[in-house]
């Protein structure tokens, strides 16, 4: 069994507790079985705010209704402005599409998916999680 965990990102601390973010940029973390995550941040200026690692939910469990088409490109634009918002952090949108699910199924670089987060979180100049850090 893989690693299951959502951890929530907002007034610069890792929390458990949506509630407490409320108002300020936000980062929700979703890990699913270590081969899945849902990345949601907010606010989102285009897309929807969502995207995935490792692989989406509809490729996962073979099941097209389990996630909406998550459009690439404005996602990994959308996460960028997020991230020099929330950090001051500036991320190419180049650096985030690699580690974004592929549409087709492909499989993802990083065989546990918490070493994907690990990196964009990086990226966006974001510490990890605890739980993370004791699972690395």
């Amino acid at each position: 069994m893989g690693f299951f965990g959502t951890f929530v990102y907002g007034n610069g601390q890792w929390t458990e507790d949506v509630s407490t973010v409320r108002g300020s940029p936000s980062l929700r973390v979703e890990i699913h079985d270590s081969d899945f995550a849902q990345i949601d941040y907010a606010p989102a200026d285009a897309g929807r705010g969502r995207f995935y690692l490792g692989f989406e939910p509809a490729i996962y469990f073979e099941d097209p209704s389990a996630s909406q088409p998550v459009n690439a490109p404005a996602e990994a634009g959308g996460f960028c402005r997020w991230a020099e918002q929330a950090t001051g952090a500036h991320v190419a949108a180049t650096e985030v599409m690699p580690l974004l699910a592929d549409p087709e199924g492909a499989d993802p670089e990083d065989v546990f998916v918490e070493d994907t987060v690990l990196k964009l979180l990086q990226l966006a100049g974001l510490p990890s999680p605890p739980a993370l850090r004791q699972e690395s």
